[in-house]
């Protein structure tokens, strides 16, 4: 049934990336049955008013010094309203479209993306940034693994590029059911298997990949980092994103230290990604 009615819009800007996630998780916990990310923003819209005080409560329990902004929207019909704010984006060679905006665009090229509570909808830098990256990268008959695979949108995005084994792991279960409707909608399930867990317990597992994606907060990529240089093959690639350009010469001085050397870098906005390989 259509709803018009009038909403309440809350806006939060964490205090800092690292916060990001458990920012996320709060507005769930207090509500919200869908988070847009616009920039650095993470948008929700309640139908009661009232909801909103539970949200900003749950959001300073995590994260107190986010900015946080609420105000009434006009009674619109919310069932159609919402599509007007996603877009398709074209990033390289590649196209990243929701469903309703995919029609006559070549499937071999696009990934389809319904947008839901995962974040990957091609609208936030880190994830254009891991695109313009892997196309570069991935070789016809690789295999990937895509570490917080979200939507899996990076995920399809592998198996368009060439790649013929794909694991996308999310440890999220609320992420898991949306990745495996985008697998299955892009026509790639052959390819590529969600996988709910650990990244870090399942990375040796799928061992050897030659490229890894991690799209993740900087302080989980570098936990990380030594089981992905344990996983890789010889020749193998690992993409990171999840990183703010003010981080880049602390992420620099890690990979040097940990035997890693950089071969490709992509910025956008205050976002920095990267792609290293391991000194030979």
């Amino acid at each position: 049934m259509t709803v018009v009615s009038p909403w309440t819009r809350i806006a939060v800007r964490p205090s800092h990336v690292d916060a990001r996630d458990a920012v996320a998780a709060a507005m769930f916990g207090a509500g919200a049955q869908g988070l847009q990310e616009e920039g650095e923003l993470l948008v929700t819209h309640l139908e009661a008013a009232d909801g909103a005080v539970e949200v900003e409560r749950a959001v300073r329990a995590v994260d107190k010094g986010a900015v946080i902004e609420t105000r009434a929207v006009p009674a619109v019909d919310w069932s159609v309203a919402w599509r007007e704010s996603i877009h398709a984006h074209e990033v390289g060679s590649l196209t990243v479209a929701p469903p309703w905006l995919a029609e006559g665009m070549d499937p071999a090229r696009t990934v389809i993306v319904e947008p839901a509570m995962a974040f990957g909808t091609g609208d936030h830098p880190t994830t254009r940034g891991v695109l313009r990256l892997m196309q570069s990268v991935i070789h016809a008959g690789d295999a990937v693994a895509d570490l917080g695979a979200g939507s899996a949108v990076l995920a399809i995005a592998a198996a368009k590029l060439g790649a013929t084994r794909v694991a996308a792991v999310e440890m999220d279960a609320d992420a898991i059911s949306n990745a495996e409707e985008n697998v299955a909608r892009n026509g790639v399930a052959d390819r590529v298997k969600v996988i709910e867990g650990d990244a870090a317990l399942f990375l040796p597992l799928l061992a050897p990949v030659r490229v890894v994606l991690a799209n993740i907060i900087s302080s989980v990529l570098l936990e990380l980092l030594p089981a992905i240089g344990r996983s890789l093959t010889s020749d193998g690639v690992a993409i990171l994103s999840g990183i703010l350009d003010e981080e880049r010469e602390k992420m620099l001085t890690r990979f040097a230290a940990g035997g890693w050397r950089v071969i490709r870098e992509d910025a956008e906005g205050q976002w920095w990604s990267v792609a290293i390989e391991r000194v030979r």
